[in-house]
């Protein structure tokens, strides 16, 4: 990140006491550092060090009672309210199901993990970080004013690290795009086959690993009646006026380590610059809509018909956010979600085809 120099710890904190109204993502990246290594050098000063151990951590956090649980990549931050309710644990993957906070989790991709504490004015702002390999985040979980803090403090204390050291070793970062060149062969009769026979989305995973194929490689090559380019104003265009109807959606952003999931509707939309957030109480959400480099429209064969997904990825092919019609497990998909997607604004491209 920072080409073999390491900024001190101390230069660091001395950064954070400058420059107090700065994110700590937007004040890593100034310094060339990730956010795990900011986190790490206020070890000993407002920051200790836990366990990045899942299946302890989630069998601690309902004591907790109501937190925030925030998810983000680079475009989009997603933000929920609630308690940390129904954990699943699981070696590779582990499941949160709770009404209001709903998460998948991948354990390999917690490594780092911190309590952390920052004073603003009177008020003391507690949290849980966790960070991948490479130090940059995948899960947090912030207090709130009706959280139990005593829960807290005896999770922490449960969690605490034997290391307190105020640097740690992250890993570089991996090379954009290097999982799969544009040029490869694709044996796109076998893609549309597999695809077609279906019958649950979650085997669409399996898919793109047998095929060594990215999802946004896979979703150009499928061909139309599978996957629709969309105009990127689409996404903005679909929010409001799920919006506007009220209608049930579910709206999935990822980090590497974790998926957060959103599903009811969305009522209070406000874009800010480049920014388009929904601020309902209980849920959160602040999309970069200038990064959204193209947007498709996706149908997934199952059992119980196609399901539409709306995919929205950035100029690396990476998925920013991705949206569906709300749905119980065993039913059809909703006629409204559908009829909404057919009514968005297609890809020139995608029109001259």
């Amino acid at each position: 990140m920072n080409d073999g120099t390491k900024t001190a710890p101390a230069d660091i904190r001395r950064m954070r006491i400058d420059n107090p109204k700065l994110r700590e993502r937007d004040l890593a990246e100034q310094l060339a550092i990730t956010e795990a290594e900011l986190i790490a050098a206020h070890c000993g000063h407002g920051a200790r060090r836990i366990d990045a151990d899942l299946d302890r951590l989630l069998a601690g956090l309902g004591a907790l009672g109501e937190v925030m649980a925030l998810t983000r990549n680079q475009s989009a931050v997603h933000e929920k309210i609630g308690p940390y309710d129904k954990p699943v644990p699981g070696k590779h993957a582990a499941m949160l199901l709770g009404k209001e906070i709903d998460l998948r989790l991948f354990p390999r991709h917690f490594v780092h993990g911190f309590a952390v504490e920052k004073r603003d004015g009177s008020e003391v702002r507690r949290s849980l970080q966790f960070f991948d390999a490479h130090g940059d985040a995948v899960h947090k979980i912030h207090l709130r004013a009706a959280s139990d803090v005593n829960a807290y403090e005896a999770l922490v204390a449960t969690l605490s690290s034997a290391d307190q050291s105020d640097t740690v070793a992250v890993e570089p970062q991996p090379a954009a795009g290097a999982a799969e060149p544009a040029s490869d062969p694709v044996d796109t009769d076998a893609l549309r086959t597999r695809w077609a026979d279906m019958r649950d989305v979650h085997q669409f995973v399996g898919i793109l690993r047998d095929m060594k194929l990215t999802r946004r490689r896979a979703v150009e090559l499928v061909g139309r009646d599978f996957a629709c380019r969309l105009g990127n104003e689409a996404v903005a265009a679909m929010m409001h006026e799920a919006a506007r109807t009220a209608l049930p959606i579910m709206c999935f952003v990822g980090s590497r380590g974790c998926i957060q999931i959103h599903s009811g509707p969305i009522r209070t939309l406000k874009p800010m610059g480049p920014w388009l957030n929904v601020m309902d109480p209980g849920f959160h959400l602040h999309l970069r809509t200038d990064r959204i480099c193209d947007v498709w429209a996706v149908k997934k064969p199952t059992k119980d018909g196609h399901v539409t997904s709306i995919e929205a990825y950035d100029a690396a092919g990476s998925l920013i956010i991705q949206f569906f019609g709300q749905r119980e497990e065993g039913t059809e998909e909703r006629g409204e979600w559908r009829s909404l997607v057919a009514g968005l604004p297609v890809h020139a491209q995608s029109t001259a085809a």
